[in-house]
């Protein structure tokens, strides 16, 4: 075995020998509140077992399931691939498509259930919307693979929110290694560093934006501003749009959760605030270059013209160009994204089965084969 790869569970707490870098600390700050307490303390709908994968000079956090065919789709390739996507079939606007593709959907569902698709080892997985890599080789891809396929015989590995625009070098490592990959969604990226980048149109559209935060009254207010009288209100918030109007597969992050995300900046918060109530709330969180926002919220029983989810996008963008970042901003509102210059470019799955039986093999390169020769063109056809 080689010996720069080790694996903690929540047993080696107290004693793994966390890097003595940035990235490293973060995920000292992140992963150990998990691995001692366990996700549901944080993370309502998210049932797994943390640990933490040291490489070099990396560590990265891995999900571990055997079925829970219940959880997030953030741990469950089963909720993600069938119970979410079902969900979601209503975007195309087409009764008579949804119809057919919600049966396509249960035939492929009773499939993966008996494939154990939710068997996995899931690599530098965050439990957000969207992970974020660190630079990883191919000879440390390599590696990771062969150790956790012998640690984890019976588990697929997957690695998720692949982008070949933001990840080239990864995605050509994971097909050289034997990774399988399939189609997720589909996410819209900004280079909000690189000047250029957003034509006349699009930069109107965010000063128009911007400027709605003094016609509405609404100051933005800053990480080290909020304080924890905001957490009960901050979690309302990001429930309201996530999970009341969007999906209950999204991730439920609980008051625990934001009271250690503004304690430790496990993500940086920004808030709008309006005769001292917070209206409006996102996360981020940043890591080669890139950054992304898995929190998101507002207040949607206010009426649509006060234009919260249009300042909050304003503000986004402006922290970004402000940090000289790349932006994801995940997926949803395309329309609204592509006319303020993001870019859709499709995210991938990648899973490693070649340890496990072929008949397990093969239900992952059915719905591989499904995700990009029929979701890819549908994603296409009905801009999503």
């Amino acid at each position: 075995m080689n010996a720069n790869i080790r694996l903690y569970d929540g047993a080696d707490a107290e004693r793994i020998p966390w890097p003595d870098t940035e990235e490293g600390r973060y995920a000292r700050a992140w992963l150990l509140p998990f691995m001692r307490e366990g996700t549901k303390r944080f993370i309502d709908n998210v049932r797994t077992r943390v640990m933490a994968l040291a490489i070099d000079d990396l560590m990265l956090p891995v999900t571990v399931n055997d079925g829970e065919y219940d959880n997030s789709y953030v741990v469950s390739p089963y909720t993600h691939y069938v119970s979410y996507a079902a969900e979601e079939l209503k975007e195309l606007r087409s009764p008579r498509l949804e119809r057919g593709l919600a049966v396509l959907l249960q035939g492929i569902g009773s499939l993966l259930r008996m494939g154990r698709i939710n068997r996995a080892v899931i690599v530098n997985n965050w439990m957000l919307s969207t992970n974020l890599y660190p630079e990883l080789k191919r000879e440390q891809v390599r590696r990771i693979t062969a150790f956790l396929a012998e640690r984890f015989p019976q588990h697929a590995i997957w690695f998720r929110s692949l982008n070949p625009h933001d990840h080239p070098d990864l995605c050509r490592a994971l097909g050289d290694c034997g990774y399988r990959l399939a189609a997720s969604r589909q996410v819209y990226l900004l280079d909000a560093g690189e000047a250029g980048a957003q034509n006349a149109k699009a930069r109107w559209l965010i000063k128009r934006d911007e400027r709605l935060l003094a016609s509405q009254g609404y100051d933005i207010v800053r990480h080290e501003e909020l304080t924890a009288a905001d957490i009960p209100r901050i979690t309302a918030l990001y429930r309201a749009l996530y999970l009341d109007k969007y999906s209950r597969y999204n991730p439920q992050f609980n008051e625990r959760f934001f009271a250690l995300a503004l304690r430790e900046r496990t993500l940086c918060l920004i808030a709008l605030r309006k005769d001292g109530r917070l209206d409006a709330v996102l996360g981020y969180f940043r890591r080669n270059g890139i950054m992304t926002t898995p929190v998101f919220g507002y207040d949607t029983s206010l009426p649509r013209e006060t234009g919260l989810y249009r300042m909050l996008s304003a503000v986004l963008v402006r922290e970004a160009q402000r940090l000289g970042m790349k932006l994801n901003e995940s997926s949803g509102a395309a329309e609204f994204k592509r006319n303020r210059g993001a870019v859709g470019h499709f995210e991938y799955t990648a899973a490693y089965t070649r340890h496990l039986p072929p008949w397990r093999r093969g239900c992952w390169l059915l719905l591989a084969g499904l995700a990009n020769r029929v979701g890819v063109p549908l994603m296409r056809k009905f801009k999503l």
